[in-house]
């Protein structure tokens, strides 16, 4: 079997989630695999490491760093290109192309131009609106990563359900886990300026991730306090001017001698940054999963997140709950979490064997069964056969789809305890 991938979407001067997602869904699925190879899109000048003798690499078309002549090659070429090559379905992000000569298998990963406060922009608000519906109607298979997400797809189109894949993310746990070493300590020194014990926030300063409401709890941390666990900022402008706003932010606090901006990173130092932190914090109003937050569980750090649905979901309670909106309830979340000892060795204990239960390995089985098994029902249809199998959210035991469902008896038989977190 052969798959297309579109990496297209990704920008190289600001990159998301969904290089290391995709990455590791190639690298994974070739390892489980031995019959599948993959095509795989990308810029001129986009990373991809992800190379073997089953994986081509295209850098005929441009990224996302040209949005309209990316625009133009995702709708309009890459499809024909990918059937050339012999691809017998195309993997992509958010959209089906307007023309097309294969089945799509589409990531649904994100609405967030369904809520206006997400302020993406009266341009991407309508394209992402119409890419998302129409790709909803059109795609073959629709994979998304959490029940949360499911349920924001199908108040849009619920008559895709039975093309809706949930599968939860994954995690590398060869780079993420919690034995820190005093050469990482070193390198953080000298190349961050940093020490061990910050309050750590990483992300794309989007105007949904609300940095400026985390430094706002922040500021009202005792300066004592803010001395012994300074916030350390990693991350790059997104749209909105996000990073201009928390710099005003920090301004308008004084702060500029507790908060250090580090922009970007190399891609080496980001679980050492985990691993030395004292607190992890995601004030974010929307989310479809947040990585983020499972990779610091698993590098040991105690999480303080947003009070929203995905957020119960992914932690399974295993982590401080507050509404950031709210600045007393949120400073008294960030102070228990970084002084209540009884607390953090809780969470770091039951943080850890959370984050055990997602893996890349899992996440590329399931959906390339997933993927295979669609493709099979379309050669069925074309046969003119009778019954066929799909992958609905509501047929988790369809013959060549795994799904893992972690409900709060799963939990518990793991040695977790669901409602041990502080909600304040």
């Amino acid at each position: 079997m052969k798959l297309a991938l579109s990496m297209l979407c990704e920008n190289p001067d600001r990159k998301t989630g969904l290089t290391t997602l995709y990455h590791a869904f190639v690298e994974r699925s070739l390892a489980q695999f031995q019959d599948l190879e993959w095509v795989v899109y990308v810029g001129p000048e986009q990373e991809w490491d992800a190379t073997c003798e089953r994986v081509e690499v295209v850098r005929k078309f441009p990224a996302n760093d040209r949005t309209l002549r990316r625009l133009v090659a995702d709708h309009f070429r890459v499809a024909g290109d990918a059937s050339r090559r012999g691809a017998e379905c195309l993997v992509t992000t958010g959209f089906v192309p307007l023309i097309r000569t294969l089945p799509v298998a589409m990531h649904m990963l994100s609405l967030q131009h369904l809520n206006v406060d997400n302020r993406v922009g009266l341009a991407r608000r309508f394209y992402r609106k119409f890419s998302a519906e129409s790709g909803l109607e059109r795609a073959e298979l629709v994979i998304t990563n959490t029940d949360f997400a499911v349920s924001q797809i199908l108040s849009v189109n619920p008559a895709c359900k039975d093309r809706l894949l949930q599968s939860y993310e994954g995690l590398d746990h060869d780079a993420f886990h919690s034995m820190a070493t005093k050469a990482e300590v070193t390198r953080l020194r000298e190349v961050c300026s940093i020490e061990p014990g910050y309050l750590l926030w990483i992300s794309n300063f989007y105007p949904y991730k609300q940095a400026e409401l985390l430094v706002d709890a922040y500021a009202g941390l005792s300066e004592k306090l803010r001395k012994a666990m300074p916030l350390v900022m990693v991350g790059g402008g997104g749209w909105g001017n996000g990073l201009e706003s928390v710099s005003q932010r920090i301004a308008e606090h004084g702060l500029e001698d507790h908060v250090t901006l580090l922009g970007w990173v190399a891609d080496d130092l980001i679980a050492p940054l985990y691993r030395n932190a004292r607190v992890f914090a995601l004030a974010s109003r929307e989310e479809t999963f947040g990585r983020c937050v499972l990779e610091a569980m698993a590098c040991g750090v105690p999480c303080i997140v947003n009070d929203i649905e995905v957020m119960h979901e992914v932690t399974q309670e295993h982590a401080v709950i507050v509404d950031f909106n709210d600045r007393k309830s949120s400073v008294q979340g960030l102070r228990a979490v970084a002084e209540d000892e009884d607390l953090r060795k809780r969470l770091i204990r039951n943080g850890k064997k959370r984050s055990k239960r997602f893996s890349f390995d899992l996440l590329a089985g399931e959906r390339v069964d997933a993927i295979r098994t669609m493709l099979e029902n379309q050669k069925l249809l074309r046969e003119g056969a009778g019954e066929v199998s799909q992958p609905g959210v509501s047929l988790p035991a369809v013959e060549g789809i795994s799904s893992v469902t972690l409900d709060e008896t799963d939990t518990e038989a793991e040695g977790h305890t669901p409602k041990e977190a502080v909600k304040l």
